[in-house]
């Protein structure tokens, strides 16, 4: 008796236990753990609880998601605990616990998935086509979950399943077609052929009776394509030119910042460092201060417009930079191209807004919600409308300037290499950020993670220029090539990575970059289908339908 109530308790937690095991997986795939070679396994543990058990619940429909909610929640808090360092920042007991508040919205995505995937489970897993139809289909519903969660409610999409395959970059040159989306499809079929072999191997050795593995054999085989493919792409030969470029870290923390550091000593700190990048031979022919530099708005404060006018005037070299515009009505978060000995400056507003960061969503519509939030978003930034490209002075190189967190969107990215009013689009990206607003946590080396992907979809190289970290330049392949770092590999200190960087000379656009998210929007049409399929199944009164492809 006591055997039998010891497997009734395992019976009735394991799948919970297996739920949560799937967040933790799902975590460790990136920063700081960074195992990647998890990302083909993560999601076992719940496709298996979602599948075998419940078999009497009374909603089973409401289990599935719950289990997927629970999973979306670990893995949401356990990923992005790194925002909870708002709360040092701040001083907060509120906003330690952001990353928990997040993920139970952000869990909800998991949670349909899980939902939908408990609709398609085989009812014969020795059938090659059927397994290999349902980890199509699971992965086509995975695909546009990832990508609501990017833009819903001013989204972050940071950490998607194919994000964790970042420094592989072998595998992840398909996203030249599909943009990353591509590779979170690839990984969740992977995950759903990981459960259904183990089975098959189970049943048919009850049977003895063994048939080929089709449905394993072709996954395996997908994934070494990619790989192959992905060496091959890499290893041809790209016409390009050499660009010398110096990216400065002044490193100066956010607290000091907020303690009133002398606006000063941080253009000081910046002058100094870009000397050294200046005296290098041969010169910069770009310099790149980060995200928010200046402690005054660079044409709005008398004493940052002088100090950066004069610096500009005796560099001799284009000053890119960030800096708050204000006016009477409007703030925005721009980015600066001085040239011309600071003669001549291009500006960038800032189009991608970071909810709860730059601004509140809603402000106006929830006065009390508002109120509350004022204490740590005071005011709105207004969004840019224009994708504006730098040109660089005497040089055919076209700059895709990207603030903060605009590096991890690819279909904003992409706005910028697009050819418009007859005109070429850019042929490097820049990114210019301020994380330390997260101290030294693994946010910024997760940053980074997200933005490589940019260069693969748009073939462009890109240069990053941080307040503390990550400093660093990745070529068109995703490899990061540079990266500024001290003796014990510290990212978060303050110096300058000066370097050469290959620009393609030739204006060729990705697939990617001429047709954005194509693919995502086929997995949504999928989807849809599938949905409605599975409406259509239950209101002609047949109860739940066996599964999307015919069971």
């Amino acid at each position: 008796m006591r055997a039998r109530g010891g497997l009734t308790r395992l019976a009735r937690f394991w799948p919970w236990v297996a739920a949560i095991a799937t967040g933790f997986l799902y975590a460790a795939c990136f920063p700081p753990l960074d195992q990647q070679w998890l990302c083909w396994i993560c999601l076992t543990p719940l496709i298996a609880a979602v599948w075998f058990s419940g078999r009497n619940a009374r909603r089973p429909w409401l289990r599935h998601l719950l289990l997927g909610y629970v999973s979306g929640i670990v893995f949401i808090t356990t990923t992005f605990s790194w925002l909870g360092s708002l709360g040092i920042l701040f001083e907060s007991v509120w906003l330690r616990g952001l990353p928990l508040l997040l993920s139970l919205y952000m869990g909800l995505y998991l949670g349909f998935w899980s939902w939908f995937v408990g609709g398609i489970a085989p009812k014969n897993f020795v059938s090659s086509g059927r397994n290999l139809l349902c980890a199509f289909f699971a992965a086509a519903a995975w695909v546009p979950t990832e990508w609501i969660r990017g833009w819903l409610l001013g989204g972050f999409g940071w950490n998607g399943l194919g994000v964790a395959l970042h420094a592989q970059w072998p595998l992840i040159q398909i996203a030249e077609f599909t943009g990353v989306a591509g590779l979170s499809f690839v990984i969740a079929f992977a995950n759903v052929i990981a459960v259904t072999t183990p089975i098959r191997l189970y049943l048919e050795a009850r049977t003895h009776r063994m048939r080929p593995h089709w449905d394993l054999n072709i996954t395996m085989l997908a994934v070494m394509a990619l790989l192959v493919w992905g060496w091959h792409v890499a290893h041809i030969p790209h016409p390009s030119k050499p660009f010398q470029v110096a990216a400065v870290q002044p490193g100066v923390p956010q607290k000091e910042k907020f303690k009133g550091q002398s606006p000063a000593e941080i253009l000081e700190r910046c002058r100094r460092l870009s000397t050294m990048a200046l005296q290098m031979n041969p010169p910069p022919g770009l310099l790149i201060w980060p995200e928010s530099a200046t402690p005054g708005p660079l044409f709005g404060d008398e004493q940052t417009h002088r100090f950066i006018m004069d610096f500009a005037a005796s560099a001799n070299t284009d000053l890119l930079l960030g800096t708050d515009e204000i006016t009477e009505d409007r703030a925005y978060n721009t980015a600066v191209l001085l040239s011309d000995r600071g003669q001549n400056a291009q500006v960038y507003r800032k189009v991608h807004l970071v909810s709860f960061g730059e601004y509140v969503p809603l402000r106006h519509s929830f006065p009390l919600f508002a109120a509350v939030a004022r204490r740590w978003v005071p005011g709105d930034f207004d969004a840019g409308n224009e994708y504006t490209v730098f040109q660089i002075t005497n040089s055919d190189v076209r700059v895709a300037p990207l603030i903060c967190f605009e590096d991890t969107v690819g279909e904003l990215a992409r706005r910028f290499v697009l050819p418009a009013d007859d005109k070429p689009g850019a042929n490097l990206l820049v990114n210019i950020t301020n994380d330390g607003w997260f101290l030294h946590s693994v946010g910024a080396q997760q940053h980074l993670a997200n933005a490589v992907f940019r260069c693969v979809e748009l073939r462009r190289p890109m240069v990053r220029a941080a307040n503390t970290g990550v400093t660093c330049f990745v070529n068109e392949f995703g490899r990061v090539t540079q990266i500024l770092q001290d003796d014990v590999g510290s990212t978060f200190n303050e110096g300058v990575l000066a370097g050469e960087v290959n620009i393609p000379t030739n204006a060729v656009l990705t697939f990617y970059a001429r047709h954005g998210e194509w693919f995502t929007n086929l997995c949504m049409a999928i989807t849809l289908l599938a949905l409605a399929w599975r409406l259509a199944w239950q209101k002609r009164g047949r109860g739940q339908p066996p599964n999307v492809y015919g069971d």
